[in-house]
């Protein structure tokens, strides 16, 4: 096999029979997702690395936290270097309980440098809804270090972003009734009109029944039969356990900063004709110094030389009948000697001539 060839395929992914994917890693059910919770929080026992004096909100913080201890210090008397101000963030997974814990994630919003060696304050975290959710507190974990000294400085990792491992204790609960549900909606993460009809034909086959229909490219509707009224749960895994082929969209996508090419199995091509030749300009400066003759009076110059060759190789022309295929594609492309930047300009040129039956994405 060609060198070429081989340069071509590894840039390919060359898909062939497709396997069944399982319902559940294609889909979301409506209701059931993640919930997004944020928090402001001082992250104290710095090192020297917290906020500076002109952090105004930091100091400002402290300030009203003591006072909540019945401890008054004038504000302009703080002065501060251990204490960061940071937001905190955390996802509350479905189905969580009040007092399982979850992770958060530290991100400090002053001109702290480092918040390795900190404890994050007790920090209420509030969903959208303006309620409290978790409360947050715990030491830092920053995974790096940052060093600095008057000529170098070194860093590992980011250190002004750090976690809380189970930081966070659920007090409150997103409720979601599956049971008391007569239907449900389940949302393919893709738009494919093919894959939603599969769908509902694998499970209407395996309830025996009219159950699940498509309400458009990405939304199926699954009626709770009567077997499982309350035992939602145990519908959903038998469903999600249903395997189904996924269509895949003709699809060529390029990355242009790698060179990277990625086509679908359903790509196909008209018949064209295709004609590449590559052409290299190479040009060498060599200057050369010119020196007067003796007692000629004139001045040491330096001349430019400069040599130019061109370079083309003879166009190779491949004719791709109507339908080709991937395989028939590359190789056609590596019969005109394309390198994998130039099989980009070839599939963009193909495109161009409306002879590629797919869809071009370029990243």
């Amino acid at each position: 096999m060609r060198k070429g060839l081989l340069v071509i395929v590894s840039l390919l992914i060359l898909c062939g029979t497709l396997q069944g994917a399982r319902i559940k890693d294609l889909v979301t059910v409506e209701g059931v997702r993640a919930n997004q919770l944020v928090g402001y929080g001082l992250v104290v026992g710095l090192k020297g690395t917290g906020d500076g004096d002109q952090t105004k909100f930091t100091v400002q913080s402290v300030v009203n936290m003591l006072e909540r201890f019945g401890i008054r210090v004038p504000r302009a008397q703080v002065k501060l270097k251990n204490v960061a101000a940071v937001m905190v963030t955390a996802e509350l997974p479905p189905f969580v309980k009040p007092g399982q814990r979850i992770d958060v994630l530290v991100s400090s919003i002053g001109d702290a440098k480092s918040l390795q060696g900190g404890t994050l304050l007790l920090t209420p975290l509030r969903g959208p809804d303006g309620k409290v959710y978790a409360l947050a507190q715990g030491p830092v974990s920053i995974g790096g270090f940052g060093a600095a000294g008057a000529g170098a400085a070194v860093q590992v990792n980011h250190p002004t972003v750090g976690r809380v491992p189970n930081g966070a204790v659920v007090e409150r609960a997103v409720p979601v009734n599956l049971n008391g549900r007569d239907h449900l909606l389940l949302s393919f993460r893709v738009t494919d009109f093919t894959t939603v009809s599969r769908a509902v034909s694998a499970i209407n086959a395996a309830l025996h029944g009219p159950y699940a229909s498509a309400l458009d490219g990405r939304t199926l509707r699954l009626a709770v039969p009567p077997a499982y009224r309350g035992r939602v749960v145990e519908l959903l895994a038998r469903v999600g356990e249903l395997e189904v082929e996924p269509d895949m969209p003709a699809r060529v996508v390029i990355d242009e900063r790698t060179g990277t090419v990625v086509m679908g199995e359903n790509v196909r091509i008209s018949r064209v004709a295709v004609a590449h030749g590559n052409l290299s300009v190479e040009i060498r400066e060599t200057p050369q110094v010119v020196q007067p003759q003796p007692f000629a009076g004139g001045q040491t110059a330096v001349v430019p030389r400069t040599q130019i060759r061109a370079r083309e190789q003879k166009a190779r022309i491949v004719v791709l009948e109507e339908g080709a295929s991937i395989g028939e594609l590359v190789r056609a492309l590596n019969a005109v000697g394309a390198t994998p930047r130039d099989l980009i300009a070839v599939l963009q040129a193909i495109k161009a001539a409306g002879a590629l039956q797919a869809e071009l994405v370029i990243i």
